[in-house]
């Protein structure tokens, strides 16, 4: 069902056929709703664009490694708002950093799995910003998103927005609970541009019994390259670029105490975060002057 959102500009997106259905898996929250047949003349006489790849070549993930301690539905865990940040302010710095350097102002950005804060320069307004989440509370506090919709990608992974529209898409500290990743990067890669970004940041910070098992059972080396496979899988990614920085040597050490267990569910891990990002483009990396 599409409900209004007080803060939202119009935005012509991909229309599903079933617009009017209550029982639609995704809530897309703007200005205005479109009567049925004039949002679905907007596009009358435009050919769909084509991708030339996509297509998942084979799958990370056993069924084990997609299993949750926490079976209940995400939208139950996700129910109240959390307006905390997530990562320490180094990890928030280094990752606005990246993106200073990858984003352009003049680009359209899909902010998936996205929060209250997207971690953007602050200083930069960029054309468009749509974020994604499973709180709606959340979401409409984020001052840096034009829009946002929310949906549960572990339940359904279909994104409801035109192909070749983004030129970047950001999943922050929330790939650890993608049950179906190979699936949502597949998506990913479908709404990209030629040429567009997709940067997964996370660090070893989790709700511990939201993770999936694979991700639960990793190191840090793992992760990364858990989530380069997950880039692999996807027929057309460029070869992942991965960017990590590590705390000093003799800083904080993993919490091997009888009740470290207690904090990571709670998703609370003491010390300095670890970064870890990897970046893949869609068919090419382009190159700017």
């Amino acid at each position: 069902m599409l409900v209004f959102h007080p803060n939202s500009k119009p935005w012509h997106q991909y229309v599903p056929t079933n617009l009017h259905s209550h029982t639609t898996s995704s809530t897309l929250y703007k200005t205005r709703i479109l009567p049925f047949h004039i949002a679905n003349t907007l596009n009358e006489g435009k050919q769909p664009k084509q991708s030339s790849a996509g297509k998942i070549k084979r799958l990370v993930l056993t069924q084990e490694g997609r299993t949750k301690l926490n079976t209940y539905p995400d939208r139950e865990f996700y129910a109240y708002p959390r307006f905390v940040t997530h990562v320490d302010d180094g990890f928030i710095s280094t990752l606005t950093n990246i993106y200073k350097e990858r984003l352009r102002p003049s680009w359209e950005i899909l902010d998936l799995m996205s929060s209250w804060i997207s971690h953007l320069p602050k200083e930069v307004t960029y054309k468009k910003v749509v974020g994604h989440g499973l709180n709606a509370q959340e979401l409409a506090k984020n001052s840096q998103l034009d829009y946002f919709f929310v949906k549960d990608l572990n339940q359904d992974q279909k994104l409801e927005l035109e192909s070749c529209s983004f030129d970047a898409v950001l999943c922050t500290v929330s790939v650890q609970y993608l049950q179906q990743p190979e699936k949502v990067f597949a998506e990913v890669f479908r709404v990209l541009r030629p040429g567009g970004a997709f940067i997964v940041s996370f660090s070893n910070r989790l709700f511990y019994e939201k993770a999936i098992s694979a991700w639960r059972d990793g190191t840090g080396y793992g992760r990364v390259q858990l989530v380069v496979q997950y880039f692999q899988c996807v027929e057309g990614f460029t070869q992942p670029e991965i960017i990590r920085k590590l705390p000093a040597t003799g800083g904080a050490q993993e919490d091997k105490s009888p009740f470290s267990w207690i904090r990571k569910l709670l998703g609370l891990l003491s010390g300095s975060d670890p970064f870890y990002a990897v970046i893949a483009y869609k068919n090419f990396r382009p190159t700017y002057e």
